[in-house]
């Protein structure tokens, strides 16, 4: 069948809205009509060229939700009708990780930016103009249908409204997890968070689901330090070092229990300044993703030894697609977790590139493609 999609022809570059075959599903897949994608700052990674893909032209998109319209042949566990969110880390099931409860660790991990079949690394379920064209995630989820293996899917009840749901398929879970899992953050805990957008806002909403006593929020836009506030965090404030100096004062000068990077580009001098800022035994995340050609992080060997600090790099928040999605949304219905808010505008299929626009200019917490 012919969709619409937005793709990178190249990178750097913008996505516009190109036509492409789209192949139907095969054993183990399924065609999702897609409801609502995500405007994730990973698919604009690959649009600046900070996070090369295996294939041009690609479509992108990796957070998402939809309903199942076709399921492919021999294909169970899924059905028709059948309201998912696209995991962007798939889950095969069978590799160390996923059989230890590491599932954001699957080996199919390897090839996300390779754009074509996990299983077949020269096989592709899309076209253009005769050309190839790689999915973002193994999902594409800017495009009106996409083929997805199923273990790229996870089914969530009917009730629950896809333009909402779709949070879930990354940035929810990832700021979430950084908080809950990668942090360990406790009652009476006193954290930080260094950036607030989609992803550093669901780590205020998790260390305080989890009990910190005070969330100091760190983002030079102030309109997202007044969001932040309004779904958990006790303080605010422009700079880290601002926040550390307050966490200091609040701690008999120890500093933070945690700091969770969750900057759009994290470079070397942010994971410093974060490590600068947690106490002794204390705990930095670093959830916050940068160029990938960058390389080193300007840290006191010795403070890290003798501090007996600890730095933790965190894919996905640390969670289980499998079970963490359908558990997010849960919280969801019980008013544990806000997601409505975290909604700032909603764009069309054509305007994505100007939905990236307005995430660099401060305007959206998350911005999302309505179809």
């Amino acid at each position: 069948m012919k969709v619409r999609a937005a793709a990178l022809l190249s990178a750097p570059g913008k996505y516009e809205t190109i036509e492409v075959e789209l192949d139907g599903p095969r054993q183990n897949e399924v065609l999702v009509r897609v409801v609502a994608a995500g405007l994730c700052h990973s698919d604009d990674h690959i649009a600046t060229g900070d996070l090369p893909v295996g294939k041009y032209p690609v479509v992108g998109g990796h957070e998402g939700a939809g309903i199942v319209e076709e399921v492919g042949p021999n294909t169970t566990g899924v059905a028709v009708g059948d309201h998912i969110v696209f995991s962007f880390m798939p889950v095969c099931g069978r590799c160390r990780w996923c059989a230890t409860g590491r599932q954001n660790l699957c080996d199919l991990g390897a090839l996300l930016l390779a754009g074509s079949r996990y299983d077949d690394p020269t096989s592709y379920r899309m076209t253009h103009n005769g050309e190839a064209v790689g999915q973002m995630c193994g999902t594409s989820t800017f495009a009106e249908y996409t083929t997805v293996d199923v273990r790229s899917i996870v089914v969530i009840p009917k009730d629950i409204p896809l333009d909402v749901a779709c949070l879930v398929g990354c940035g929810v879970i990832t700021g979430w997890g950084s908080a809950v899992n990668a942090a360990q953050t406790g009652p009476g805990d006193v954290v930080i968070v260094m950036g607030v957008g989609g992803i550093g806002v669901n780590a205020v909403q998790g260390a305080r689901h989890s009990g910190a006593a005070q969330v100091i929020a760190v983002d030079p836009v102030a309109s997202k330090r007044e969001f932040a506030t309004s779904v958990g965090a006790t303080d605010a404030f422009e700079t880290i070092e601002e926040a550390a100096d307050y966490a200091r004062s609040q701690t008999n000068g120890q500093g933070a229990d945690s700091t969770i990077i969750t900057t759009g580009i994290t470079t070397g001098d942010h994971i410093a300044q974060g490590f600068a800022s947690i106490r002794k035994a204390g705990t930095l995340v670093v959830a916050g993703f940068g160029n990938p050609a960058a390389v080193g992080v300007p840290i006191s060997g010795p403070e890290l030894v003798l501090y007996q600090k600890r730095i933790q790099g965190a894919i996905f928040g640390m969670a289980n697609p499998t079970y963490d999605i359908p558990r997010a949304l849960d919280l969801y219905r019980q008013g544990a977790i806000k997601l409505d808010e975290l909604i700032s505008r909603r764009y069309s299929l054509d305007d994505i590139a100007q939905g990236y626009v307005d995430m660099h200019a401060g305007l959206n917490i998350r911005g999302i493609v309505t179809f």
